[in-house]
């Protein structure tokens, strides 16, 4: 190109991709630091501690096979999913583990050890594996656009969970008999050291949990109290699609007076831009789009496309700097001017410069609408939930009818075909061909100039030859009226509608938003109207109802799965008391970090499920093998607690600990996801402590009488063996 030509990148999607894929890698490299760091500290074996990490690229490699074979890209949700595996898959592994070494410190050989430690845990690992695994169906089913967007989060989950069991029942025992010391006996300085601690948390968990046992009615009061959170802190926290992303771009969009024409807009627009360059110092490229390329075609509209500096660079945020812009375009009142920011997540309607509240009115008597539209529109513009309001259907289009007087037309010799193709020529710039002149091609436009067609009044000035080939003045034969009509009648539905479209105030959310026009719908229409959603209004009320029936049908399906497992309706009920004490947690954890119910955070809450559940059924399945042999309830209750006591705490931990990246993200990428590690970390320790001592007491209310099994025979017998050796 020449070199007074210059080339700049105007806007570059793929850098905050890169970016988002960037930071999950690195939080996949700081979660698997965390879990290693805390699986050494309860086994204080580095043998142990790395073991993991055999175990963790044996299962995440299995997951890129399943999106291998189910077609699935490496994306930020893919990749988010992988993050997450990695505290989950070791969960399993933990349990084995942790089992085969206290048969080995038992004076148990490894090999003995290793067969028997997971013959003995083998129900409770494939039980919760299922478990948290069918959670994740209802999501691979859902329709719609939250079905697209968590189907392949979804299945990648699942299957790492699923091959993550199967590598602890196969690989992991195998891997203890060949990284196991010599002498299970001789441990570290660190670990004499450390021991005395965890035994002493085993001896204090112990008394405090027999004390709970005298009182083990107070736990319904603990489950309705964490109801009863759910509830009231549940209802107040606002709602949204997904929390707004730092995506370094804020779209600024003009709207001119209907009829505006070409050099008004252009105008208008080169002065907002030298605005936006002098008052904006955070900016890094301005694009400016001409009217006629806003998306509407019309003259009156044009936006600018402003790219920010990278967040890291700058102070302000890019919500603080759309604040500002929309408070200098205030001074604007013959044209419509606002910022917007890009939807963290948007399809259909609500893409990128729209506005995040999008409610559409609908009737088919079109009169009504145009009685109802001002009253509606005064109560939004008067509502402080809402900034910039407009709506769609405007009946400010300048607008010249001219009606021929047929009778004098024909009087005077002059057909109405004549008239029309002598007002077509003179002002619809209809092209009749091409001619190429010093190597260029131009086009043929039959139009009277510019100053012959800009007031109604020029059209006396135009003239039309009758049949007698006389030239007649135009406005001896038409009859000119100058109207208000909109643009365009458009249909929602089949109905005629007008979509109402609002930013938001500082502090609300899409919730409040649409819960604010329903009731100002409510007050001001009457029945014969219909309302309905669009753009990211739409999305997010799309979202909120699937992920909802999706939480309903895991709760039921883990019910069912636990029932066939457990061969009981008894003891799945007792497990699944863990997920009102995670719920609480987790809406405990959003409304302290000043967090919203978003698309996210709901999709933690169903993880929760699959998760908590976990702690419940390793006390459940332990407390009916001792049952099994002999024991009664409370003992056996509180035996199998204190026994699951270290490995509970590890996989809690491992899972947390693996969340914890995703909760504390620095990155711009990373803060949608924020919600989801805050649910699973907060949602996971909350019930962590209540989860110790509730599920026991409800297990010594609720569970019945247990039959032994041919393996609790086949354990009770090698008990005795041990002992009499």
């Amino acid at each position: 190109m020449p070199p007074d030509i210059i080339f700049e990148v105007g806007y570059d999607r793929t850098i905050f991709v890169r970016n988002a894929i960037k930071e999950v890698k690195e939080t996949l490299v700081i979660a698997i630091l965390l879990v290693v760091t805390i699986i050494f500290l309860f086994f204080r074996e580095w043998t142990l501690a790395l073991r993991p990490l055999i175990d963790i690229p044996v299962s995440l490699i299995g997951a890129f096979f399943i999106m291998y074979l189910m077609g699935f890209s490496i994306n930020v949700l893919t990749l988010l999913a992988i993050v997450l595996a990695t505290g989950l898959v070791v969960d399993d592994g933990i349990v084995v583990t942790e089992n085969i070494f206290k048969k080995m410190e038992q004076g148990m050989n490894k090999h003995k050890a290793a067969l028997e430690g997971s013959k003995e845990i083998y129900f409770a690992v494939i039980a919760t594996s299922i478990t948290l695994a069918i959670v994740f169906l209802p999501i691979i089913f859902l329709e719609g656009f939250v079905g697209r967007l968590f189907r392949e989060f979804g299945i990648v989950l699942a299957g790492a969970v699923l091959i993550s069991a199967f590598v602890s029942l196969s690989l992991t025992p195998v891997l203890n008999i060949y990284m196991a010391k010599k002498n299970p006996h001789k441990h570290s300085w660190f670990y004499k050291k450390t021991e005395p601690f965890f035994t002493g948390l085993e001896n204090l968990y112990k008394t405090t949990l027999e004390a709970f046992m005298r009182v083990r009615w107070f736990a319904f009061l603990i489950i309705l109290a964490c109801i009863a959170v759910i509830y009231f802190i549940g209802m107040g926290l606002p709602s949204e699609l997904a929390p707004m992303e730092d995506r370094n771009r804020v779209r600024t969009s003009i709207t001119g007076p209907e009829g505006a024409d070409f050099d008004f807009t252009d105008r208008v627009s080169y002065e907002i831009t030298q605005q936006l360059l002098d008052s904006i110092p955070e900016k890094d490229v301005v694009l400016t789009f001409a009217p006629g390329f806003s998306g509407s075609g019309g003259s009156n509209a044009a936006f600018i496309s402003m790219g920010l500096v990278n967040s890291s660079k700058r102070k302000r945020s890019q919500d603080e700097i759309a604040q500002q812009m929309n408070r200098m375009f205030r001074r604007y009142n013959n044209l419509r001017v606002f910022a917007t920011q890009e939807q963290t997540i948007s399809v259909g309607l609500g893409g990128r410069g729209a506005n995040p509240v999008q409610f559409v009115l609908q009737n088919l008597n079109f009169e009504k609408l145009k009685e109802k539209i001002p009253i509606f529109m005064e109560e939004v513009r008067k509502n402080p939930t809402f900034l910039n309001p407009d709506i769609n259907l405007k009946f400010n289009q300048p607008e010249l009818q001219i009606t021929i007087d047929r009778l004098k037309a024909n009087e005077l010799g002059v057909s109405v075909q004549d008239i029309s193709t002598t007002l077509q020529l003179a002002l619809s710039g209809r092209r009749f061909g091409y001619f190429i002149m010093n190597g260029k091609q131009y086009q043929v436009i039959a139009q009277v100039d510019r100053r012959d067609r800009d007031d109604p009044l020029d059209l006396k000035g135009f003239f039309v030859r009758n049949s007698r080939g006389d030239l007649i003045q135009l406005d001896n034969v038409v009859k000119m009226e100058e109207m208000a009509n909109p643009p365009s009648i458009l249909h929602f539905n089949r109905f005629k509608s007008a979509a109402v479209q609002a930013g938001l105030a500082p502090g609300k959310t899409i919730g409040d938003g649409i819960k604010e026009m329903e009731k100002i719908a409510d007050q001001v229409l009457d029945e014969s109207f219909e309302t309905s959603l669009a753009g990211a209004s739409r999305d997010f009320a799309e979202s909120s109802s699937n992920t909802s029936f999706a939480f309903i049908l895991a709760l039921v399906l883990i019910f069912l799965v636990l029932a066939a497992q457990f061969e009981s309706f008894i003891d799945p009920i007792i497990i699944i008391v863990t997920v009102p004490l995670a719920l609480a947690g987790a809406m405990l954890s959003l409304w302290v970090f000043g967090q919203t119910i978003n698309i996210f955070s709901q999709i933690g809450m169903i993880m929760l499920i699959g998760l908590v559940t976990k702690n419940g059924i390793l006390i459940v399945e332990f407390a009916n093998q001792k049952r099994r042999r002999g024991e009664q309830k409370i003992p056996a209750a509180v035996d199998a607690s204190v026994a699951r006591l270290r490995p509970i705490l590890m996989t809690t931990l491992a899972t947390t600990l693996g969340a914890l990246p995703i909760a504390l993200a620095f990155g711009s990428a990373g803060k949608s996801r924020v919600p989801l590690g805050i649910v699973i970390v907060g949602g996971m320790l909350f019930a962590l402590v209540l989860t110790l001592y509730v599920v026991p007491a409800l297990y010594s209310y609720l569970s019945s009488k247990k039959k032994a099994s041919n393996l609790d025979t086949e354990l009770a017998i090698a008990d005795l063996k041990e002992a009499h050796e």
